[in-house]
């Protein structure tokens, strides 16, 4: 493939575009290189090793990759019932269903299971969400979990220093009793590594069932007051001054900030609203959207409970 000489312009390697792009992660832009799903210039790309400049011709599944948007993060609580992949191989109902068009295609920042709720992160840049999935980062991640059995703070602060999960050394996990309340004990979790199911399986080892779990915060970014369903961008200002150490961001003066920008709030749930009544402040699909997740919520309880009474 000819790449011409490209001394003079600004060039990127293609794995960053894309992820700059928020097609997806860098590391998975790759593998979308490798199983030929990438094109450059009418031809199919088999290295990720290329750089390339504005340009270039860059399709994503024969379709344009649209240029570089400017970066941008939103808070979603997500509901449980959701799974956080844009495909699932089962037909299950994803975040990336339910979420409103207007943000265009965005990736999470790290992920929360099937049955999990709470804070999620979402961007339109891959970068951002290596950078803020890094342990070396080292954002603290925090939890409120609800677990069957009964346990003391003594049994929980067994989990500080780290434990060994299928041969895996843990890093610290901080847990606090908040209440016994007759066989389910509430617990608060703060851990910065947040491994596949690692709050569940720690608790595990201590005897006890996890049967609601939720992420209240990610770093400094606050669950808060959020609804269930819904997304609210962070403001750029503030976008700048926690992560702006992490990956560079245009400076607030020099950006031109879009009116979705502004603290907006979106209720996801898109199949069940018309464009009209996608902001937050009509109230008209409010109900049809909790009516929804309270049946999902009430069918995975349901699930938990079955499970927990086979063991």
């Amino acid at each position: 493939m000819k790449q011409g000489n490209k001394l003079n312009e600004k060039s990127e390697r293609i794995a960053k575009f894309l992820a700059r792009s928020g097609v997806a992660s860098r590391r998975e832009s790759e593998k979308l290189i490798f199983d030929g799903r990438i094109k450059l210039n009418g031809e199919i790309l088999i290295s990720p090793a290329i750089k390339v400049t504005p340009k270039d011709v860059i399709l994503f599944d024969n379709q344009p990759v649209a240029t570089k948007q400017p970066l941008r993060l939103w808070r979603y609580h997500k509901p449980d019932g959701l799974i956080t992949t844009h495909k699932d191989e089962r037909n299950r109902s994803t975040v990336f269903d339910e979420l409103p068009e207007e943000l265009g295609r965005v990736i999470s920042i790290g992920r929360l299971d099937l049955t999990s709720e709470g804070l999620l992160l979402l961007t339109n840049d891959g970068e951002l969400a290596r950078a803020l999935e890094l342990p070396s980062t080292g954002w603290q991640r925090k939890y409120r979990v609800r677990a069957y059995g009964k346990v003391t703070q003594h049994d929980l602060d067994k989990l500080q220093k780290g434990i060994t999960i299928d041969g895996i050394k843990t890093g610290e996990i901080v847990a606090t009793l908040e209440r016994q309340k007759g066989d389910n004990a509430w617990i608060s979790v703060t851990l910065r590594e947040g491994k596949n199911r690692e709050v569940r399986r720690a608790l595990d080892t201590l005897g006890l069932r996890v049967n609601r779990l939720i992420r209240i915060s990610y770093g400094p970014f606050q669950l808060g007051n959020l609804e269930k369903g819904t997304v609210e961008e962070v403001k750029l200002r503030i976008l700048k001054e926690q992560v702006g150490h992490l990956i560079e961001i245009p400076d607030v003066k020099n950006a031109k900030e879009s009116k979705t920008s502004d603290n907006k709030k979106f209720i996801s749930n898109k199949r069940s609203q018309n464009p009209s009544s996608i902001n937050h402040k009509s109230k008209k699909k409010l109900p049809v959207n909790r009516e929804r997740l309270h049946k999902r919520a009430e069918t995975s309880h349901n699930k938990a409970n079955k499970n927990r009474k086979k063991n």
